[in-house]
């Protein structure tokens, strides 16, 4: 019985209808951008493993901190006690992120670091004594994490269609345009006086369908929420870490949010961590003699000095000379595909925004996640030895740093066969 038989028969899968899903595909091994299975197939991962992996797999210059690391110490409880790869991550991104962040959180992914970011927000206006500000504003079609804190600020979909009657009321906007961003500011002033907070994910909505949208609009929203005391939350879990052409897509606007998400390329993709950190502001709502306004949150693994150490490894390869290179390298080859392939008839649309490019298939009018296309073109591209994971008819290249232009016009050539062929 090989890997992918012993797994189906104890393994329930993520984001899957195990009753019918095909047999998984093994990985035994990982190396820069590709990935191994147990027959010797090779694999581009080409959407970084769930946009986590930024650096490629099995890094030496990572898998040498963190196995270092593992010598001295796993881990250890953080309430009470610190160390230092905690500090020093701390000290070596708050100065990366725009504005002025001050203090970070520790928690372990991307979810639960919405989760503290909502807390937060939602307990600020309460140590403050105003009960008041107790609604959340966010885009409609965002997605931040499966939690039901994230739910509820995600838009309303298949993933939270079972637990609708149970998630906390919400309201909605669409992403913003020069049509309606006035309409837009003027709802956030006519709701100013209950909304606590405003969540987005910045220029790109991932698992949305990686939608996109300009700066200068989001820029006027938070211009907005901050001459009118609605506190701003970026969740850069995605965006962060050079995916959109600068290291957090935030550092494309001239306001700056109060508090940041973030997790997936935090530690290269090596291993769960995630981080909010927040400015004076928020953090002087909770500094108090009085107990009650303690932020009480936490999490087994906060901290972990291996995720740490892994972190720091990733940023030693984010900020050396030849990364940054890499992205635009990246980003400009992406431009030239969309210039290419831009006006093809099958096709609904195309967009791109730094390091992703995303490919909408024409289908009519089903565009859901669901739609039958998406499993056509899974099966496509890994014939081909490519990961691709469509959301619905929806193809997206998000790719590791450390790709080549051979690999990338490889991908290319064989989305241009797959719009001939399917």
């Amino acid at each position: 019985m090989n890997l992918a038989q012993r797994d189906q028969k104890i393994i329930w899968h993520p984001y899957t209808q195990m009753k019918n899903a095909p047999e998984p595909i093994a990985i035994v091994r990982g190396e820069g951008v590709y990935l191994f299975d147990e027959e010797g197939n090779k694999y581009i991962d080409a959407v970084s493993s769930w946009w986590v992996n930024i650096h490629g797999h099995a890094h030496p210059h990572i898998a040498n901190k963190v196995s270092k690391q593992l010598h001295t110490l796993e881990h250890v409880i953080f309430a009470g006690f610190t160390h230092e790869p905690a500090v020093q991550l701390a000290e070596r991104l708050l100065p990366l992120l725009p504005g002025k962040q001050e203090k970070i959180f520790y928690t372990d992914n991307g979810s639960t670091a919405v989760e503290v970011a909502l807390k937060m927000c939602l307990q600020y206006w309460n140590n403050k004594g105003n009960t008041q500000k107790q609604k959340i504003l966010a885009f409609k079609d965002a997605y931040h994490g499966d939690t039901f804190g994230a739910m509820s600020v995600s838009g309303r979909s298949i993933f939270t269609n079972p637990f609708n009657d149970l998630l906390f009321d919400v309201v909605f906007i669409d992403l913003p345009t020069a049509e309606n961003i006035s309409e837009l500011q003027e709802k956030i002033l006519t709701l100013k006086n209950k909304l606590a907070c405003f969540i987005f994910e910045p220029l790109v909505l991932g698992a949305g369908g990686m939608q996109m949208y300009e700066a200068k609009y989001l820029d006027q929203l938070l211009s907005t929420c901050l001459e009118n005391e609605v506190l701003t939350i970026a969740d850069e879990v995605m965006t962060g870490f050079g995916r959109t052409g600068t290291y957090f897509a935030c550092e494309q606007l001239d306001n700056h949010p109060d508090i940041f998400c973030l997790s997936k390329g935090l530690t290269g993709g090596t291993m769960p961590l995630g981080v909010t950190t927040c400015n004076q502001k928020i953090f002087d709502a909770f500094w108090s003699d009085d107990k009650l306004k303690t932020l009480y949150h936490g999490h087994s693994f906060t901290a972990n000095p291996i995720a740490c150490v892994a972190s720091l490894a990733s940023l030693d390869i984010l900020l050396s000379e030849e990364t940054l290179p890499n992205i635009k390298r990246i980003e400009n080859q992406h431009r030239l595909f969309f210039e290419e392939i831009k006006n093809h008839p099958k096709l609904k649309s195309i967009r791109q925004t730094g390091t992703i490019i995303a490919l909408e298939w024409q289908t009519g009018s089903d565009t859901s996640y669901l739609n039958g296309l998406r499993d056509k073109l899974y099966r496509y591209f890994i014939n081909k030895g490519i990961v691709l994971r469509p959301l619905g008819n929806i193809i997206y290249i998000l790719p590791p740093y450390v790709i080549k232009n051979d690999d990338l016009t490889y991908i290319y050539e064989s989305i241009k066969q797959a719009l001939a062929d399917i």
